[in-house]
């Protein structure tokens, strides 16, 4: 069952194209990773699904229903990148806020304030005004109200920024937790390793196009270059694989063998065989996320993630003088 789901979404703001026909399916208890440079049309892609801004053509939906539904907004928390809590409020009571627009009785507020303080580990300082709060204890803080009403799908846009390795690591085990109990999480992050442990898929944007979607695994993977080791004291027959049309890298105790096109692994593993040879390791080589994400977008202009204004001047420039 799809929860997310956009087809040939278009936003232009004028001539600016910031969406050009994306399409993409999140599932229910996915944690769904969207990846790309800044204004690659991220930002506007998530305003889209939460009924914040609308769509130039093509289709959103959410949770079966048009994205910015009414009755949809009540079942999605959202953590915004850059939210601001007025800092005169303490944890609880704006956890208290929040749970009042959120439609919660007074009853259950009181309940599950100190219980979701707990789960993102500042209950401690629930009754401290948020002004005595650091950076990582904020973020914290906007994970809870978040999930405050039990929300089926999630928006995490930044969650563990400003966060210590340590709590990015239970941020991480909390999204998986929440993911155990059917919830669906949709995550944008620029920590690609973080990205890469918990993102059951990833969607790749580029100046407003989908460029890549699918499984970690399916991204990460390096077709056509395995990685074998036999037993020790073997030794691996370069020359008679490489008279197969393969090539044969050495890589320590192990040696890399790139497939020609249309070429299988399996007529070397018959040579392994044939001679008696005992092999102990066969991978698939893999890159990481981050290294398909840089090869993809390290040539790429800046998107266009935003509405066009004023042209920056250039530095030294002098500033243009103010209407009075």
């Amino acid at each position: 069952m799809s929860v997310i789901e956009t087809h040939q979404l278009r936003k232009d703001y004028g001539r600016v194209q910031a969406l050009k026909g994306v399409s993409i399916r999140v599932d229910k208890g996915e944690i769904f990773g969207l990846l790309g440079q800044n204004g690659a049309g991220k930002t506007t892609l998530i305003k889209i699904l939460l009924g914040i801004v609308h769509k130039t053509d093509g289709d959103a939906d959410l949770l079966g229903r048009p994205a910015g539904t009414v009755g949809v907004r009540q079942k999605v928390g959202y953590l915004p990148e850059d939210h601001r809590f007025p800092e005169y409020h303490t944890g609880a009571s704006l956890m208290n806020f929040y749970g009042q627009l959120y439609g919660l009785p007074r009853d259950e507020r009181r309940r599950k304030i100190p219980e979701m303080l707990e789960v993102v580990g500042i209950k401690s300082r629930m009754d401290y005004r948020i002004r005595t709060y650091s950076k990582g204890m904020k973020q914290r803080l906007g994970i809870a109200q978040a999930m405050f009403h039990d929300p089926a799908v999630i928006f995490m846009d930044e969650p563990t920024d400003g966060v210590d390795p340590v709590g990015r690591r239970e941020i991480r085990d909390l999204m998986q937790r929440l993911k155990d109990r059917g919830k669906t999480i949709f995550l944008n992050s620029h920590l690609l390793g973080e990205v890469e442990q918990v993102c059951d898929r990833v969607a790749i944007l580029q100046q407003g196009d989908l460029a890549r979607q699918g499984t970690v695994a399916e991204l990460t993977r390096q077709a056509g270059r395995f990685v074998i080791g036999l037993a020790p004291g073997q030794e691996f027959p370069a020359a008679e694989v490489a008279r197969l049309g393969y090539a044969v890298e050495p890589a320590g105790p192990l040696v890399e063998v790139v497939l020609p096109d249309g070429q299988g692994i399996d007529p070397v593993l018959g040579v392994l065989h044939a001679r008696g040879l005992n092999l102990r390791h066969l991978v698939e080589k893999k890159q990481s996320l981050e290294d398909v994400f840089v090869a993809m977008v390290d040539s790429a202009d800046p998107g266009t993630d935003r509405r066009p204004g004023r042209r920056p001047r250039e530095v030294g420039a002098p500033a243009a003088p103010r209407r009075r």
